[in-house]
């Protein structure tokens, strides 16, 4: 099965792989979870993404949000580059068309996307 790409976003809303959500995603090589729920709704940390900070990925792009609002906390970053994973930190909006772009070169990519905010 190929990852997903993400067909659309806009505000509070994401299509990914042909299905609509309307609550935060975590979009991983094998699937999509959603709701994706967080300790601290505007607030990353390592506990939040659960079986998903250990998935067998080249790189993690995370959606902070439609305006960025949601903080990444430096313990996500580093557990990741610590296992040589290149993290992308960005707007959501920017953070979809990259999440696309590594896709389609065929990377192994974690997508984390906060849809509001």
């Amino acid at each position: 099965m190929a990852q997903p790409l993400v067909e659309e976003y806009r505000f509070g809303r994401i299509v990914v792989g042909g299905r609509v959500y309307e609550r935060d995603v975590l979009v991983t090589p094998s699937g999509v979870l959603s709701p994706w729920w967080r300790r601290e709704g505007h607030l990353l940390a390592l506990e939040d993404l659960g079986e998903a900070a250990s998935a067998d990925v080249d790189c993690v792009v995370v959606g902070t949000g439609y305006s960025g609002m949601m903080e990444v906390l430096d313990e996500v970053v580093e557990h990741f580059r610590r296992r040589g994973v290149k993290v992308y930190i960005a707007d959501t909006r920017r953070a979809v068309e990259l999440y696309n772009q590594l896709v389609r070169s065929g990377a192994r990519v974690l997508g984390a996307f906060h849809l509001t905010c």
